[in-house]
């Protein structure tokens, strides 16, 4: 009930549309009472059992309404009985049976649509709070969950979330009052009767209510599995080329068979609770009315206490009653799955984000004078990767961090751009601790090209001015020639609108590259982070990348990762990292005349590219 509870906040803002939805439903219920008891004139001008009364009824006061409201009645039927005949008294019966149904049913359609636009505004709200979210969490978040799985979280969930929740808001508005108003209809006609459908009827709900109670662990167990399935399919669909150069079909296939074996298994099982819910609900019903029947049979026929058509239309009403009950009785199934899909969803909504800009963070508006890393350190799941760094980085430098793999090069860039924090120390920018700046503010200082170019499945244009609202295509294809892309973009069908396929599919690797220095060049930022931007590339591809990357960083503030060394000889400061400290620092000659881990390092490439 909590989630329920905190469920509400979005229906707040579409009031409007519950409120009509109520008025609409207390409509509906109480028509779908009075279309049952608007049987009862008709039935006893067909059985000829209706109370004769010739003389005007008066109005005495409000507690005697339904007195007056059937002695009223009683008047017409025998008036006009006598006046146009028995034929013209039955016509205008059903004339009241069908307005009645026709009322009842013209509310629950208006009480619907209404309560259909206010689903689809909480939908689309919940939605919108998941993704932006999402958008919000730190990196880290992301390395520890499957993407498959956040997915699921975020559609199949949500969806269950909004049409369970608004099915019991739907029935919390309409059954019960559909119960009431029937209750009293069926005391109005025989006190008796409702009093043994009373008794009855709760021990029925509480026998069919035993079925539900598995149902939310079930549920939880279930969505886990189907967001484990979207997994296996995005990084089937994602790692498709390495599956097929491994000869990996038969492992991938075998393992998405087991799971999906798992997953009928538990659906099924779901599925009998759920689908047991109507038939034993009907069955108890049935078993209801076969006893009321009974009953009600022996006030008729043996205690002569109840008339016909009074026998019939509460026989009407006490079968109504059961279609709210079942409905009830589905919606506590519903919650139950909606409590399971809620949690999952709450553990995005509820995700902490320990890179929160501070309330009184500063707005950076430029870079002047430099970045220094004031011996830091760094942890990732109790492993040290960054251990007392120092270093500084002056404006329009560059400085390259060189290194085997694991020494923590890229790290440094993760910690620039606050996708992590330090464990220990600081990185200031321009004299102020980036922890006390807005996150957004000081990425908007740097742009980055890393090893792998990502690119989104729209136009070469779209990906180029990413972020930028209203770019000039002027300013697209200057930036694309100063990453050498122009050219090749040209060539295109349709040029700067051709489309880059999924993840840039449609493009070679150095095609790819340009389009993302492109990018970093667009968004003009005075600082620019090159993480092993080359390394993927074959020799062609990077000497053309290497001239844009040239390019791009004329005038700029350059932090440069690199795993290939000759890409890196005329920055203005080399540092050699191993193990997440710093071995050796100075410009290239200095280096080799040093005679250490930079020479040896540059002799081990000499050879493998002698090779």
């Amino acid at each position: 009930m909590d989630n329920f509870k905190r469920f509400l906040k979005y229906v707040f803002p579409y009031k409007s549309y519950l409120v009509l939805s109520m008025f609409f439903n207390i409509l509906y219920s109480l028509f779908s009472a009075m279309s049952m008891v608007s049987l009862m004139p008709m039935l006893n001008v067909l059985f000829g059992e209706s109370e004769r009364i010739c003389d005007k009824p008066i109005y005495k006061d409000l507690d005697n309404i339904g007195g007056y409201l059937k002695d009223s009645l009683n008047y017409f039927v025998t008036t006009n009985t006598e006046t146009n005949g028995p034929q013209s008294t039955l016509t205008w019966m059903v004339a009241i049976v069908l307005l009645t149904f026709l009322l009842k049913n013209l509310f629950s359609f208006l009480s619907i649509i209404y309560m259909t636009f206010l689903n689809n505004g909480v939908l689309k709200d919940i939605r919108n709070d998941v993704y932006n979210k999402i958008t919000n969490l730190p990196v880290a978040f992301f390395s520890e969950k499957r993407k498959g799985d956040l997915i699921a979280r975020m559609t199949t969930d949500i969806a269950t979330i909004k049409s369970a929740f608004m099915g019991v808001l739907m029935m919390i508005g309409r059954e019960p009052l559909t119960i009431v108003f029937t209750l009293v209809a069926m005391f109005i006609i025989s006190w008796k009767l409702t009093i043994y459908v009373l008794i009855v009827i709760p021990i029925s709900g509480w026998i069919i209510s035993l079925i539900g109670r598995k149902i939310k662990n079930q549920a939880g167990n279930l969505f886990a599995l189907e967001g484990r399935l979207i997994s296996i399919i995005e990084e089937t669909l994602g790692g498709i080329k390495i599956i097929k150069n491994f000869t990996s079909e038969d492992y991938f296939n075998k393992t998405f068979v087991d799971s999906t074996n798992i997953l009928n298994k538990l659906t099924n099982k779901l599925s009998i609770r759920t689908s047991s819910a109507g038939p034993m609900s009907e069955f108890m019903g049935i078993l209801v009315i076969s006893s009321l029947l009974w009953y009600a049979g022996n006030l008729v026929l043996v205690e002569h206490s109840l008339k016909t058509s009074a026998f019939l239309a509460y026989m009407g009403l006490a079968y109504q009653i059961l279609t709210p009950a079942k409905a009830m009785a589905k919606a506590n199934y519903a919650l139950n799955a909606g409590n399971a899909a809620s949690n999952r969803v709450q553990y995005i909504l509820d995700a902490v984000n320990p890179l929160k800009d501070k309330i009184d963070a500063k707005v950076l508006d430029g870079f002047n004078k430099e970045i220094k890393f004031n011996n830091i350190s760094f942890m990732y799941d109790k492993n040290t990767v960054i251990e007392n760094f120092s270093l500084t980085i002056p404006k329009g430098k560059t400085v390259a961090l060189v290194g085997e793999s694991g020494s923590g090069k890229s790290t440094l860039a993760n910690l620039i751009t606050r996708f992590y924090d330090v464990t220990k120390g600081n990185i200031t920018f321009d004299g102020i601790d980036i922890k006390d700046v807005t996150t957004k503010s000081l990425r908007q200082q740097m742009g980055i090209v890393a090893q792998d170019s990502i690119l989104f499945n729209d136009s070469i244009k779209n990906n180029i001015s990413l972020g930028i609202n209203n770019p000039s295509e002027n300013e697209i294809i200057h930036a694309a020639k100063i990453a050498n892309a122009h050219n090749f973009i040209s060539e295109f069908p349709k040029k700067y609108n051709n489309p880059v396929g999924d993840g840039g599919g449609m493009l070679s690797g150095g095609q790819r590259q340009r389009i993302a220095i492109a990018r970093a060049v667009m968004k003009n930022p005075p600082i620019m982070i090159l993480d092993e931007a080359t390394s993927a590339l074959d020799t062609e591809s990077e000497k053309v990348v290497q001239d844009a990357l040239e390019n791009m960083m004329k005038n700029r503030t350059s932090l440069v990762i690199a795993h290939r060394l000759s890409t890196v000889q005329n920055a203005d400061l080399i540092v050699v990292m191993k193990k997440g400290k710093i071995v050796e620092q100075g410009t290239h000659q200095e280096l080799i005349n040093l005679g250490g881990t930079y020479t040896n390092l540059v002799n081990l490439q000499s050879l493998e590219n002698k090779k």
